[in-house]
């Protein structure tokens, strides 16, 4: 996991969401997999069935298609995910309107107040719980480390992650110090084009 100081500063880079906008294949693929587990999270956090949170997810992705074009980060949006919440939330409130009284749904005033219970998404992801955040990232840093060499993510790992001295890995790994920075430096940029902190 990324230090905090280092997460405070991520966001969802403008390209990445263009390639969304754009209907790019890649940067649906991307978000999907960046995004989708966090949504489920959110519908079984809710006391969604398995099955109708999927399918909700779904929605949701099926809303950001329609949508993505009209999102703009500003002080009223805020951030993607903060926007992904919306529409989850949105999404969950329809399916529990939809589903009040039948036997298989959580239903009626006492789902309201399981919604009314879920934490606000502010901006910078706070009320999430650590472990929501802590699998987005490890399914970023999965990604990351499956597009660059093995000596780029050990340098990036061991400097960044583990705290070794720069001058230590380059030792290590046998390359220069400034190929650790420039190692460090990459993956944080590519991590900052994937999370939305």
């Amino acid at each position: 996991m990324l230090p905090s100081n280092q997460l405070e500063s991520l966001s969802t880079s403008a390209s990445l969401i263009a390639l969304v906008k754009n209907k790019d294949e890649d940067g649906w693929r991307c978000i999907t997999e960046l995004y989708g587990p966090l949504i489920y999270y959110w519908c079984r956090k809710s006391r969604l069935p398995p099955e109708d949170s999927a399918d909700i997810v779904q929605d949701v992705f099926r809303s950001v298609l329609l949508h993505v074009t009209e999102f703009e980060r500003d002080e009223r949006t805020g951030a993607f995910r903060a926007w992904l919440w919306t529409i989850t939330r949105n999404k969950i409130r329809d399916y529990i309107k939809v589903n009040a009284g039948k036997a298989s749904a959580t239903g009626g005033s006492g789902a309201y107040q399981i919604l009314a219970e879920q934490p606000a998404i502010d901006e910078n992801g706070s009320g999430l719980d650590d472990s929501v955040n802590d699998g987005l990232i490890d399914r970023v840093l999965k990604r990351i480390r499956g597009e660059v060499r093995p000596v780029t993510w050990d340098a990036f790992w061991r400097s960044t992650i583990d705290g070794v001295d720069p001058a230590v890995v380059a030792a290590e790994l046998e390359i220069s110090v400034h190929s650790v920075w420039q190692a460090k430096s990459r993956i944080l940029r590519r991590a900052r084009q994937l999370l939305d902190f």
